[in-house]
């Protein structure tokens, strides 16, 4: 069998935040009790944590209850894709000054919606995989007839 390279690959901390930085929309994933939840947030990348905008309702709720959650981002074109995925803490805001800085940072719904809140995601850890895309191979080999 000839050696073929790993079609995917593990991306280190600096590449996952410099991926990171290049999109808008990820998905923050909440654990409460047995529930499970999965929000779509459009955001931005600060320092090493990750900033977005909410309303009052169960995804701030959530979050008081557990901070602990999971924030998934990816890409993809005809060629490559890869995945983000930031384990840490989410926290809303609180200071006036933080506040203040966050809304320099120039992240804005993208629903007209008021969205007074933001929340911190503060990175506990990193993982990401990046992969070249291409047709699957031959599932079942040369067949003896």
């Amino acid at each position: 069998m000839a050696d073929t390279p790993d079609p995917v690959v593990s991306l280190t901390d600096e590449e996952c935040w410099q991926r990171l930085r290049t999109q808008e929309l990820g998905r923050l994933v909440t654990h409460v009790g047995d529930v499970l939840d999965i929000f779509p947030v459009n955001y931005v990348v600060d320092g090493e944590s990750v900033l977005f905008r909410t309303a009052q309702g169960s995804k701030l709720f959530e979050l008081t209850v557990n901070d602990e959650v999971l924030f998934e981002v990816d890409d993809h074109t005809d060629t490559d894709a890869w995945s983000v995925i930031l384990r840490g803490r989410a926290h809303p805001l609180d200071r006036s000054a933080d506040v203040e800085r966050a809304d320099g940072l120039g992240l804005r719904p993208w629903i007209p919606t008021l969205k007074y809140t933001y929340v911190r995601v503060e990175a506990t850890s990193l993982s990401g995989r990046a992969f070249e895309r291409s047709a699957e191979p031959d599932r079942y080999g040369v067949q003896q007839y």
